[in-house]
């Protein structure tokens, strides 16, 4: 049974990844911040049999968790996170960039290195860098999750070319307008008519998209079903822009 890590699983793409991985029958490890408690951890054991909550949070414990429990990942899906909070460029903390770029450069960069040895050697894996479209259309006010998810995609594609001849693939999903309560609130963007019509001006498919919509593409890549596939950007976005 193959197995992947998931990380922040519950929030953006996890949970849908985490769905699409389960029914698939992979056996999935998964981190998420809230897991620093055990009664969170004893939760998610509880409403997920099938997936295992990881304790460690920092990228080398999260290594060191997951080789010491159940060894080499097959995949690993990079389901990085971070607020976004608008703000005009000349007015952006430099610390707001800071923070940023440790969340969503430096700890996939970070996980990255710490598993490749292992895949190198075994000749196998699959890494899915979960990042953002929003690089395709910048919007006013957005420039660090703009900026900070583009290194990110250019990393991963630096990675696919590296590790290609080692067997190893790496893709990434790069959604925008997915529904999730960090980015795309259900009470604003679902609910209300109001704000389903300002979705609807923006992507063509007149909606967001969907957990098991964007669970799906993630375990297909994450999957190995398809080894020659890597290096490749899937905008997952209903058509925009």
């Amino acid at each position: 049974m193959p197995l992947i890590l998931l990380t922040n699983v519950n929030q953006y793409t996890g949970p849908g990844a985490l769905r699409s991985l389960v029914q698939a029958g992979h056996t999935v490890v998964c981190h998420d911040t809230v897991f620093r408690d055990a009664s969170e951890r004893a939760a998610f054991w509880e409403s997920h049999g099938s997936a295992h909550a990881l304790e460690a949070q920092t990228p080398a414990d999260i290594h060191a968790e997951v080789i010491a429990r159940w060894g080499v990942p097959d995949g690993i899906v990079l389901n990085d996170v971070h607020p976004n909070m608008p703000c005009a460029i000349e007015d952006i903390p430099v610390d707001r960039f800071r923070d940023g770029f440790e969340a969503l450069v430096v700890t996939p960069i970070r996980l990255t290195q710490l598993f490749l040895a292992p895949m190198k050697e075994r000749g196998s894996g699959a890494f899915v860098f979960v990042t953002s479209a929003r690089e395709q259309s910048p919007e006013p006010g957005f420039a660090v999750a703009t900026t900070l998810r583009a290194a990110t995609t250019a990393f991963a594609r630096s990675v696919a070319r590296e590790t290609a001849p080692f067997g190893i693939q790496a893709n990434v999903v790069a959604p925008n307008f997915l529904y999730s309560e960090m980015y795309y609130l259900r009470a604003r963007f679902v609910d209300d008519p109001e704000g389903r019509k300002a979705i609807a001006r923006f992507v063509p498919m007149g909606r967001l998209g969907q957990p098991e919509e964007v669970g799906a593409l993630i375990e297909f890549l994450a999957s190995g079903k398809s080894p020659f596939t890597t290096g490749q950007v899937i905008h997952f976005t209903g058509g925009w822009p």
